[in-house]
């Protein structure tokens, strides 16, 4: 008995006084509610330090449907329960938990209702929420205007398990300007794996990247953390704020873009349906600009993408998700640059041959274009043969030279593999030779047919319009093959450069490959010819007191029966200097010398502007471009535009492919983003007619008051609550 009794008392002193003090902070704590507060992203900026993507301050209506479950049970003694298919030890199993829309439904929804601030949801999305992610608040309404905000602070609802919180959320300041660099953000995919989800009473996760910069440079934007701790009483309803640590916001990221250069490229590129534009430094590979029509805006995606938008966006034929500027087509005559280096690494850059409409190889004839015409280009020389994009003189140089000469320059100039860039779906493209047919059908063997037939960018060659920008960069600068560079420098906070990117070189077509600059002036000047003298292909890229120098191509392609040419220009200018390397890729058009000749020679004219002191474009978010299919026969903008240095024919002229079903490789989008469900019959609020008008006015702001203008851009300003 006494044993016993002093067991007990060692017990009640173990209890009382040695864990005192920490069972006291336990009870106290139950009335405490620790919150995470999302990180704040870094911001992404171009080169020069325009905003491109920053942050904006959302007012938020969360519900903590624990709290609500809680609160319910205490006053009404019991709760609501619904059942539901899930699995117990993997075997189906029916489960029951708490039927929190029913509970929303007639306890929350009314009060919203009798302010006149209720808004439709979807009541499954509620109810799956709940058990699956019950630690994080549910996003009830985002963008709350100061209106509405003033109605839930003044009439202090007393709702246990409503708060009203103050968010950063993405905002892309341009609109859709540079989206396919961009990417856009959203929710996490597995809640569950987070590292710190248990450390919390309610958790409010940050948003991640899910798409290109976004996604690529996540680790340096999302930032650090913090925390909000509140006071709950004894209803369950939340009274206050007890203390609160404030997030760290995470660093910012330069771009080698030039925010101006950007708007140029994309504004010149919208007089098509589908395409791509590049233009970057010669000099050490910097992207000024990256542009792909059609195109959409990240800000859709923010915070979550209607299920509708989203269909719309994957159901699009035109493909806007697409990033062209990385995807792989046929390149057409633009390949005769690669194959002009191959030729002279092999020694055969002095030599003419003779162009007599076409050559034939085992029992194939293979025709020039020229021979449509009735005509022949006769003997030519390298130069001559890249202005006139003669067909028969590359069949042969390319045979010349020998197809692994072709392929080993191939692989110098980054062509048929990845060069790296942080974006997503960048397609490799395709380099053939024996090595890679041998893969794909052992049993066929190389041919010089096959050879001719690459030499011209046709057949299964597949480049993207970055590839062939760095091929014709390095003929620019006479002989350096960088590797692209997107991103300049990510920076903390407090100035400190975390990270810089430098320029890296991937060849040096004079020490590696032993070619002379002379040898590589052979290519440049072919390529002045092309724009300069009568006959080039390009005369529509002419521009007044700026030499031009460029290669057209035109590889024929059939879209469901119907044509539908990849056509192309490469370029660089001024001649003497190059500063800029401009690439133009546009599907459905007749030929590269008549459309996209003059969409580069235009984002050239602009550019030369700007750098001569002219004003430089008024930046304004950019609407997205609309793809279509229609056949585009040529371009004007309405330039002037210089005449050629000798006479002569200088129309486009399309190379004939001797493969037109060969198919461009399209990527499909990045993953999946976060999609928001429409309201659904349960979770309609009746009487929607006593939203208040300063809701409708914010609707129509958001939605409405854009002044547009015809080139595409809108006159708009950030959100409400918007910290720019």
């Amino acid at each position: 008995m006494l044993l016993a009794l002093g067991g007990i008392t060692l017990r009640l002193w173990y209890v009382q006084i040695a864990r005192g003090a920490e069972y006291t902070a336990r009870i106290g704590n139950r009335s405490q509610v620790s919150v995470r507060i999302p990180a704040v992203r870094g911001e992404i900026l171009d080169r020069n330090g325009i905003k491109l993507v920053e942050n904006r301050a959302s007012f938020e209506v969360d519900f903590y449907l624990p709290d609500m479950v809680r609160a319910y049970r205490d006053s009404k003694g019991s709760v609501p329960m619904t059942t539901y298919r899930g699995r117990v030890h993997n075997m189906p199993r029916d489960l029951k938990e708490a039927d929190v829309v029913k509970i929303v439904s007639e306890e929350v929804i009314p009060r919203l209702e009798e302010l006149g601030v209720a808004e439709d949801f979807n009541a499954n999305v509620l109810q799956v929420h709940y058990r699956n992610n019950r630690e994080v608040p549910y996003s009830y309404r985002q963008d709350l205007d100061f209106e509405q905000m003033a109605v839930f602070s003044e009439k202090n609802l007393g709702l246990p398990g409503v708060n009203v919180t103050v968010k950063p959320v993405r905002w892309y300041v341009y609109g859709a300007m540079a989206g396919h660099i961009l990417g856009y953000v959203g929710m996490p995919n597995d809640l569950d794996k987070l590292p710190d989800i248990r450390d919390f009473n309610f958790y409010e996760p940050d948003m991640e990247g899910k798409a290109q910069i976004e996604l690529f440079l996540n680790d340096a934007l999302k930032g650090e953390p913090g925390v909000r701790t509140l006071q709950r009483n004894v209803k369950g309803i939340i009274e206050g704020e007890i203390s609160r640590k404030e997030p760290v916001q995470g660093s910012n990221v330069f771009l080698t873009i030039d925010a101006r250069i950007q708007f140029i490229a994309e504004q010149a590129l919208r007089a098509v349906g589908r395409g791509a534009a590049i233009v970057l430094n010669p000099n050490n590979g910097d992207i000024l600009a990256m542009a792909s029509v059609p195109s959409y805006d990240p800000n859709m995606f923010i915070p979550s993408i209607a299920a509708m938008d989203w269909s719309d966006l994957t159901k699009d034929e035109t493909n806007p998700m697409l990033n062209r500027a990385i995807s792989a087509y046929a390149p057409g005559s633009t390949y005769k640059i690669p194959i002009s280096l191959a030729g002279l690494r092999a020694g055969v850059g002095n030599r003419t041959f003779n162009c007599s409409g076409g050559v034939t190889y085992g029992n194939k004839f293979m025709k020039c274009w020229i021979a449509d015409k009735g005509g022949s280009h006769g003997t030519l020389s390298l130069s001559d043969a890249i202005k006139f994009s003669c067909n028969a003189f590359f069949y042969q140089y390319g045979n010349a030279a020998g197809i692994d000469q072709i392929v080993a320059t191939g692989n110098m100039l980054g062509l048929g593999q990845k060069s790296g860039i942080p974006l997503s779906g960048e397609a490799p493209g395709v380099l053939p030779g024996p090595e890679w047919l041998a893969q794909i059908n052992p049993r066929a063997h190389w041919s010089s047919g096959l050879t001719a037939n690459t030499a011209i960018g046709q057949g299964d060659v597949l480049a993207s319009p970055l590839q062939m920008a760095m091929i014709a960069a390095a003929v620019a600068n006479l002989g350096t093959v960088y590797y692209p560079r997107l991103i300049d420098r990510v920076v903390a906070q407090d100035g400190t450069v975390v990270s810089q990117e430098p320029s890296r070189v991937r060849a040096n077509l004079i020490t590696d490959a032993g070619l002379t600059p002379e040898q590589i002036e052979k290519v440049r000047r072919g390529m002045w010819k092309v724009v300069n003298e009568g006959g080039g292909t390009a005369g529509k890229a002419r521009i007044k007191g700026y030499e031009v120098a460029g290669k057209t191509g035109t590889a024929q392609f059939w879209r469901s029966g119907v044509k539908d040419n990849h056509t192309w220009f490469l370029s660089f200018a001024p001649y003497n200097d190059p500063k800029y390397v401009v690439v133009v890729f546009v599907q459905g058009a007749k030929a590269g010398g008549a459309v996209p000749a003059p969409i580069a020679a235009k984002i050239l004219e602009d550019i030369k502007k700007m750098d001569e002191g002219g004003e430089a474009p008024v930046l304004a978010a950019l609407e997205p471009a609309k793809g279509s299919f229609r056949f585009i026969e040529s371009i004007d903008f309405g330039r002037d535009i210089p005449a050629a240095t000798t006479v002569g024919d200088d129309g486009e002229t399309a190379d004939v492919a001797t493969d037109p079903a060969a198919a461009s490789q399209e990527n499909s989008p990045a993953a999946k983003p976060n999609v928001r469900e429409g309201a659904d019959e349960r979770g309609r609020v009746k009487n929607q007619e006593k939203k208040s008008n300063a809701f409708q006015k914010f609707f129509n702001f958001l939605g409405g008051k854009k002044e547009k203008k015809d080139d595409g851009s809108r006159q708009q300003k950030p959100p409400p609550n918007s910290r720019r």
